[in-house]
């Protein structure tokens, strides 16, 4: 199989030039599922600190970069919406956040911040034991001793002990942000949501600074005001 993907080809969320070269790096197995941005193409192509696969993967050796508070050790390891990434000798700590138009950006926070991660609930079940299991945006699993969390909410999960640590339920007068499609970057607040009858997407509308936008329900997502970069 081959390690390459072509530019033209990638997901609109990955912050690449689509013109200049035909390939990029592809992707390996991981979070995110196909939206994932490969490590080195933030470490090469976003943030200037390495010239070549293999100058990532030198860095990888040293442990000095962490994901979601591990120490990663492959460069094709998938970066998605969300992810903290931290480089412990310069003393820098980014979250990735969509910008304008859904792209995946580094947003700059204090360390303090990058402790703890955000992640949308897409799905939940019971587990033995009685507890809660619940499915995040990127695919990983969170166990909840109580109730009270539902699909759409939002959990603030601790990167060291991985428990939940703050929960935002999804339910108008929240604030979110539109992750994907023309409003995606867009931060506001939740004042409507219309149900569609049948297996149609719900319509939201958000109110911003700017007036207000609509869009189906899967393309937002609650933050707090921490996570805007506002609060930090």
């Amino acid at each position: 199989m081959s390690n390459h993907q072509k530019r033209l080809s990638v997901p609109k969320s990955w912050p690449v030039e689509r013109k200049t070269d035909v390939f990029t790096v592809k992707a390996g197995a991981g979070p995110h599922g196909k939206d994932g941005v490969p490590l080195v193409i933030l470490l090469r192509d976003v943030l200037g600190y390495v010239d070549s696969k293999k100058e990532a993967r030198y860095a990888l050796s040293q442990d000095a970069i962490l994901v979601n508070g591990d120490p990663i050790n492959d460069e094709a390891r998938p970066i998605g919406m969300f992810d903290i990434v931290a480089f412990r000798e310069r003393e820098e700590y980014y979250r990735v956040f969509p910008d304008e138009g859904g792209r995946l950006a580094l947003t700059e926070i204090d360390a303090d911040a990058a402790e703890s991660r955000l992640g949308k609930i897409e799905g939940k079940q019971q587990v033995p034991g009685g507890d809660t299991q619940l499915t995040l945006h990127d695919g990983t699993n969170v166990t909840a001793d109580e109730e009270g969390y539902s699909t759409n909410d939002s959990i603030v999960v601790d990167n060291e002990s991985k428990e939940i640590v703050a929960h935002f339920p999804y339910e108008e007068g929240a604030l979110v942000t539109a992750v994907r499609g023309n409003h995606g970057g867009n931060i506001g607040e939740l004042v409507d949501i219309d149900v569609t009858p049948g297996s149609g997407s719900n319509i939201v509308t958000v109110e911003t600074d700017d007036g207000e936008f609509e869009t189906v329900e899967e393309y937002v997502v609650v933050i707090d005001e921490n996570f805007t970069g506002d609060g930090e």
